[in-house]
């Protein structure tokens, strides 16, 4: 399902752009965003792009014992995280967890996550890259794949039911598609007609299965129309474009419009995880292929062409972002273990009796020896 090979003029696979070959916008489709704004999602796509690039690092050091990265797709991410408003609930996938510094999550905090300590507010319980929020409105995701989906149809039922003016962003990759939580959501969002927004991000790969072989409509998008709500398909790594579809469809759902569903055509440059070896399964020059389409470097054009954006800014701005990474990460790698009290705490209002004797009996464990 390669967007170059396919008819922009045809309903069910359209595809929507503003940047052209040039990095110039096109205006017949460009929602021309404010100055500070574009220059804000550049910066944020950068920190992001190099943040992954030292926690990969970190892996393969042993420091970290994993870690998921958003190349190439860093665009659908920060676009929908700069279009949304603070009390709207974000139910990410993998590649989402970025939307959480975008809405102001301290970056020490985020990647306090991925070492488990105690800096973490989910208290080491997670498995890393599994970043979650309450004070950025962002909840855990499952590394089971698509059961983000309907807990965010039911989210915005609840919304919409008590009157408030939130709305529920959802994420899934393309092999969610073929689930029956994605099935199940995308029915009772269109059913109920909720303050919904779902985003595919078609990165063509779901793990080691391409996407073609996930489905034979022709387009993830056009699964919409089955469940009675549109479907929309973006260049995902035109930030743009990206930008204008989210802050559409978002504020459609907040209006009382019901839920769209976005398929946001894009590329996972790099491994699934630090646990994944892509050179198995797919080629060097379709990975080369799309580094041309680079939401990144298509960006960073875009401004230079506008002269919002020098050689001599760019490396500005990398020295100052990578400053502030290798900050947060020693802040979060000197922070010591979660205490050993947080592995029973938040399961009953008063602890049983069987969980206190546990507990005691890991205190002893833990306390240092005092025979010499």
């Amino acid at each position: 399902m390669d967007a170059e090979k396919l008819r922009d003029d045809d309903a069910d696979i359209a595809i929507l752009r503003v940047l052209r070959d040039d990095a110039t916008a096109d205006p017949a489709t460009d929602p021309f965003l404010p100055d500070p704004l574009v220059l804000r999602a550049y910066r944020e796509m950068r920190r992001i792009r190099l943040l992954d690039s030292r926690m990969v690092a970190l892996q393969r050091q042993g420091r970290v014992g994993f870690y998921g990265a958003a190349r190439g797709q860093e665009a659908v991410p920060i676009a929908t995280g700069l279009a949304l408003q603070p009390p709207d609930w974000v139910f990410p996938a993998l590649r989402e967890q970025s939307i959480m510094l975008v809405r102001g999550f301290p970056l020490s905090t985020f990647v306090a996550q991925v070492f488990g300590s105690s800096g973490d507010v989910l208290k080491g319980r997670q498995m890393p890259s599994h970043q979650s929020g309450r004070a950025v409105c962002q909840v855990s995701w499952s590394s089971c794949v698509g059961p983000q989906l309907p807990h965010a149809v039911g989210a915005a039922w609840a919304m919409r039911s008590r009157g408030s003016n939130e709305v529920a962003v959802a994420f899934c990759g393309d092999g969610a598609t073929s689930t029956a939580d994605f099935h199940m959501a995308m029915s009772a969002a269109g059913r109920w007609r909720v303050p919904c927004v779902i985003v595919c991000q078609n990165n063509h790969w779901s793990i080691s299965v391409p996407a073609e072989r996930q489905t034979a409509s022709r387009t993830i998008a056009v699964k919409a129309r089955a469940y009675g709500f549109p479907g929309v398909r973006v260049d995902g790594n035109d930030f743009l474009a990206m930008y204008a579809v989210a802050r559409d469809a978002i504020e459609r759902a907040r209006t009382g419009g019901g839920p769209t569903f976005v398929e946001a055509v894009t590329y996972r440059m790099g491994a699934h995880s630090t646990s994944d070896d892509p050179s198995r399964y797919r080629s060097d020059a379709e990975v080369e292929e799309w580094a041309r389409k680079d939401p990144l470097d298509r960006l960073r054009k875009h401004l230079a062409s506008r002269d919002l954006l020098s050689d001599a800014a760019d490396a500005a701005l990398e020295t100052e972002l990578t400053a502030e990474i290798a900050d947060a990460i020693a802040v979060a790698e000197a922070m010591p273990p979660p205490e050993p009290e947080s592995l029973v705490g938040d399961v009953y209002a008063e602890l049983p009796w069987h969980l206190r004797e546990q507990l005691e009996e890991l205190q002893k464990l833990a306390a240092p020896s005092t025979h010499g």
